[in-house]
């Protein structure tokens, strides 16, 4: 049956005009409800508050302010937009905060910026970050974040950058990150990654900077790298790559740092490579197979500052035009197959900034050239060991003011300029002639190896102007003559090595040689007399005869001596005055330990962190740290870069460090200059290790202090006190250049193990005329000033101390008869005891009456 309602259009009407003023009374109803869900203003202040709680070590205070006495956009660190009053920056770097991240971030949903940089959160990224669609950057460098990256990352699609470099984050770099298209920076360097490098790398077309250095990673570099047109740095080394490099990765002409050191990658390099990198400013490809000759187009990229090519297996001539290359500073040939002749030396004199120069255990021979003294005067290594290099040394190497390390041996050595050498090693090599006399300009010299090399004549005289020596080693040459008398007046040595040569004559018996188990001359068949230990024969006596001919050569040698010295001493006042307005050197490194890498530092102190802090100022900070296998205590100086006068500060106490040598100053051992994880500039300084502390804490111990129980008796103050007196002793009268120290206290003497002083030159450079004139005279004021304090135990600042009465003239008020009233009660504790109470009552009445005695 069919149905027909002629009404039925406009019941139909009527049915959707219900349904549309139904939904409009409901809707305001329904509102409340759906902006409940919606992330509010109080949303990001309970997040943050959230983010506040999981902090817990705030050493300086931070987040104090981050509480309801004002609003949230006003805490340190965080910055809101002006329009919706939502949080878009979280920026806490560098405060030492440890904590975890909580996962209540997720909820600062405008959030553009995370950067909490320099710091010590662990744990691991949330997965809630993956929330924050409009995140651009999140930076967590320097820390000890684990776990994996979250993948969801992949959804944060505005990232332009990721920084995560240096913490401990494990597993593969995700493959998800490949949807991020607008990444600019990659940064996951120093941390536990493995598998390979990702090939989705290829898709971020805007990608500049490539950091994933010190992982675990392995396998090929992808041929996609190549497609990155943008790319600025790209830094893989010590990892486990292997394969060839792409070819198209050195046509990116847009890149600066290159680096593939330590892997294990092979290949030739391509010929017209200085052509297609020409803003190539660092490449470094040492550790690794690469094979074939250096390509002489290198000269074309005219930024260069490092080309490390060491550790391969080079072959052919280096090229000569790589005195083009103006900008060059380091240049490393190390352990290649490189050789025979020495021509592209003189072509380096062109290389003006150089500062390293390396092309020890290749196959080059012959004499070094007399031109090597025309390198850069700013040249600090030179590294020619392994060779086939012989002759004399070219006194042309004194041009080379600034010349600190220099291999020439079978071992890597450490030597300073030649005339503030602290330790030459030139054994096991060819040369021959005889010892120059001018080693004993050499004051700095401690460690001294002439061994096993065709030095002839006798052992230079001169050398008894060593002060400083401690070991020498002249074995298996062919030295006659004498012993020179003046070496048993050497305080220090501990170590005389003569053996097997043709020395004769009388063995002295002071000094070093009283000490049968700290010298060796055996191998010399005509030497008498010494200790009876050495069980020699005894010298002949010396008949009238020959007594009168020895006076007649005597009074001879001592005219012609005479004439020498007076041509001798104009020479050297006229090379005194040319001197002072040659340059001061700006590194200083000793021999005691190898150069150290950046890695070395890191891993010595865990990551640089807080718990190994042992100070800091406006020029840097100071580490503990444990380095090679015997984990050797140092003190690492590393210096603030950011801060503009911190690398004339590094150059100023390099300048002072290289010039003084005194077992009662602190020693370095070894400098660090090189790239750290984010691809900056890092500069640090090794230092012995204090185990003791400083003077500050045994004299003023705090009260929760390790030392409170210790006590410095008198005779260790007296130690004290005379070792510093040595030490500024060395700084005014025997150094080279006057050195005035301005800064003498107790929190600037550290004590070693045995309780020997060391004043701290290294920790605080010495100012020189800052602020005021400064003279000799008012260190000494300081030294007195140090000695009351050390035997009252009495700061100078302390507060009893005002109107006019200072430590000075309180100890003068009260000798000779009231001596125990102002010596150290530590001291004295019977006295003490006697003395009663009443007598500590009357003190400040003593104190006022000095004062109006003053007045």
């Amino acid at each position: 049956m069919k149905l027909h309602n002629p009404n039925f259009p406009a019941l139909l009407f009527s049915t959707f005009l219900h349904i549309i003023l139904l939904f409009t009374v409901t809707l305001p109803c329904l509102k409340p409800a759906t902006s409940s869900a919606t992330p509010t203003n109080e949303t990001d202040r309970l997040a943050l508050l959230k983010f506040k709680v999981s902090i817990d070590y705030d050493p300086y205070g931070i987040l104090s302010s981050w509480n309801d006495s004002i609003p949230f956009c006003n805490w340190q660190g965080i910055t809101c937009g002006h329009l919706h009053q939502r949080v878009t920056t979280l920026e806490l770097q560098g405060h030492n905060l440890r904590g975890t991240i909580p996962p209540y971030i997720g909820n600062l949903t405008f959030l553009r910026a995370i950067n909490l940089r320099n710091n010590s959160f662990y744990g691991e990224i949330p997965k809630e970050v993956g929330q924050l669609f409009r995140l651009r950057e999140l930076s967590l460098t320097n820390n000890t974040m684990g776990g994996e990256i979250p993948t969801n990352l992949s959804n944060c699609s505005e990232l332009r950058r990721i920084r995560v470099t240096n913490n401990k984050l494990i597993g593969k770099i995700p493959v998800e990150l490949g949807s991020l298209t607008k990444l600019i920076s990659l940064e996951v360097a120093g941390n536990n990654f493995i598998g390979g490098i990702p090939s989705f790398l290829g898709n971020l077309s805007l990608l500049v900077f490539f950091s994933a250095a010190y992982n675990d990673l392995e396998g090929n570099i992808p041929e996609s790298v190549g497609r990155l047109k943008s790319l600025s740095y790209f830094i893989v080394g010590a990892n486990k790559l292997n394969g060839m490099v792409p070819s198209s990765l050195y046509n990116i002409s847009s890149i600066r740092f290159l680096s593939f050191t330590l892997n294990q990658l092979s290949g030739t390099l391509p010929k017209n490579i200085g052509h297609t990198l020409p803003n190539l400013q660092r490449f470094s490809i040492d550790g690794n197979k690469f094979f074939g000759s250096i390509p002489s187009s290198l000269c074309n990229a005219s930024k260069l500052q490092i080309l490390a090519l060491g550790g391969n297996s080079f072959v052919g001539s280096v090229p000569t035009n790589l005195g083009y290359l103006q900008d060059l500073e380091f240049l490393d040939l190390y352990d290649n197959k490189l050789g025979r002749d020495l021509d592209f030396l003189p072509s380096l004199r062109n290389c003006s900034k150089m500062n390293i120069l390396a092309f020890s255990i290749n196959r080059f021979e012959g004499v070094l050239p007399s031109s090597i003294g025309n390198l850069s005067t700013q040249l600090i290594g030179l590294y020619l060991g392994g060779n086939k290099i012989f002759g004399t040394i070219p006194v042309e190497l004194q041009n080379l003011i600034n010349l600190i390390i220099l291999e020439m041996g079978d071992n890597i050595f450490t030597v300073g300029s030649l005339k503030n050498i602290n330790s030459m090693d030139v054994s096991k090599n060819n040369f021959s002639g005889e010892i120059p006399t001018t080693i004993g300009n050499c004051l700095s010299l401690v460690y001294l190896r002439l061994q096993g090399n065709s030095f002839n004549r006798t052992i230079p005289s001169s050398m008894a102007s060593l002060k400083g020596l401690e070991y020498l080693d002249v074995s298996q040459n062919n030295l006659s003559g004498l012993i020179p008398k003046g070496l048993e007046k050497l305080l220090f040595l501990k170590y005389l090595n003569i053996s097997f040569n043709n020395i004769e004559g009388e063995v002295p018996t002071g000094g070093v040689f009283k000490n049968v188990n700290a010298i060796s001359i055996i191998g010399n068949n005509k030497l008498c007399g010494g200790i009876p230990q050495l069980q020699l024969t005894t010298c002949p006596v010396v008949t009238k005869s020959t007594k009168s001919f020895t006076s007649r050569v005597t009074i001879t040698i001592i005219c012609v001596v005479v004439c020498i010295l007076l041509v001798s001493s104009f020479l050297a006042l006229y090379w005194r005055k040319r001197s002072k307005k040659k340059p001061s050197s700006i590194v200083s490194k000793m021999d005691l330990l190898p150069t150290v890498s950046y890695k070395m530092l890191h891993q010595a102190t865990n990551g640089f962190s807080p718990d190994n802090l042992i100070g800091s100022g406006n020029f840097g900070s100071v580490y503990k740290g444990a380095l090679d296998q015997e984990e050797r205590l140092v003190a690492i100086k590393v210096l603030n870069l950011q801060n503009k006068d911190a690398s004339k500060s590094f150059m100023a106490e390099c300048n002072v460090l290289r010039n003084v040598r005194h077992r009662n100053l602190i020693k370095i051992l070894t400098c660090c200059s090189s790239i750290n994880y984010n691809g900056d500039d890092f500069k640090a300084l090794v230092f012995e290790f204090m185990t003791n502390g400083s003077l500050e804490m045994w004299l003023h111990p705090m009260t929760d202090s390790d030392n409170q129980s210790k006590n410095l008796s008198v005779l260790q103050r007296l130690v004290i006190a005379i070792d510093v007196a040595f030490a500024l002793n060395y700084l005014h009268n025997h150094c080279e250049q006057k050195i005035i120290h301005c800064d003498l206290k107790p929190s600037n003497i550290l004590l070693d193990s045995d309780m020997i002083a060391h004043g701290s030159i290294g920790y605080a450079v010495p100012e020189y005329g800052m602020g005021g004139e400064v003279s000799t005279e008012g260190d000494v004021y300081s030294y007195g000033v140090l000695v009351l304090e050390m035997f009252t135990g009495r700061r100078p600042t302390d507060d009893m101390f005002k109107d006019g009465l200072n430590l000075h003239n309180f100890v003068k008020m009260s000798l000779p008869k009231r001596l125990i009233q102002v010596v150290d009660p530590m001291l004295l504790p019977r006295e003490v005891e006697e003395m009663g109470v009443a007598t500590a009552t009357t003190m400040a009445t003593k104190e006022d009456a000095m004062r109006m005695k003053l007045k």
